[in-house]
């Protein structure tokens, strides 16, 4: 009997004050699978992130996460059972770091002593240091480390889906490639369901089980990231693809030049 989906969308469109921002998109995400969302500014890509936690919802189509059509869940439930990672992080300032984590926690009542050994497991998950780290403020912490941070809290309740919004776009290139890596690592490691928007193919191409392409609100490609590379009629996604081929391609014959 096959499984069924954790995340599907069924002829989903959505629509802002007459303004069409999606159409007719359908596609499904796999328990465990790691889905990019790649596409240019504009797209629609933040819609459909809006539309899983139910933040958003659609104007027609139906939305499910676990199965449930997220129109009937109770939203608070539904967003605190699905983990979220935002571009500018989103920390509380006046928060110590500790605090930040364990915020979902202290909502769904867990008691002081679950919520510190929660604290504590996920600090050493991301890669940061109790003793350093855990009554910092985010004001004290470097772009990367609040990230981890951001990424500590979002999986603090254990939650089998996490939601990343341009998670990794403003950080500094060593520290974007170093907590990228970590964070599949983390999603392998953890079993979980991560749904990715990105606007770099490079990115999307390195870490993703499976690309789906949105351009003008609308799925125009959706397949593993070695198919899209290997051409698509779609004239937009073909040029797209193009871009982590000339980078590697580029950096073959720069090391070449060098040996």
């Amino acid at each position: 009997m096959p499984v069924p989906p954790v995340i599907s969308f069924d002829q989903v469109g959505k629509s802002f004050d007459g303004l069409r921002t999606l159409e007719d998109v359908s596609f499904a995400v796999a328990e465990r699978e790691f889905l990019a969302i790649l596409g240019p500014s504009g797209a629609g890509k933040t819609t459909l992130l809006r539309l899983i936690n139910g933040l958003a919802e659609p104007s027609e189509g139906i939305v499910r996460v676990e199965g449930e059509d997220v129109r009937r869940a109770d939203p608070i439930g539904l967003r605190r059972r699905i983990g979220y990672v935002f571009q500018n992080i989103g920390l509380f300032p006046h928060m110590t770091v500790a605090e930040n984590i364990a915020i979902t926690p202290w909502l769904l009542g867990w008691d002081a002593a679950a919520r510190a050994a929660r604290v504590d497991e996920l600090i050493d998950l991301v890669r940061l240091d109790r003793a350093r780290h855990r009554a910092r403020f985010p004001h004290q912490l470097s772009g990367g480390e609040r990230q981890r941070v951001g990424i500590a809290r979002a999986l603090a309740a254990r939650p089998r889906i996490v939601l990343m919004d341009e998670p990794f776009g403003a950080l500094d290139p060593l520290t974007r490639d170093a907590l990228s890596r970590d964070f599949r690592a983390l999603h392998d490691a953890l079993g979980l369901t991560t749904v990715m928007i990105t606007h770099d193919a490079l990115e999307a191409v390195l870490l993703a089980d499976r690309i789906i392409v949105v351009r003008g609100g609308k799925l125009i490609a959706d397949a593993p990231p070695r198919a899209l590379l290997g051409g698509d009629t779609d004239p937009y996604v073909r040029e797209l693809m193009q871009t982590p081929r000339r980078q590697a391609e580029r950096l073959q014959r720069l090391i070449a030049g060098r040996a």
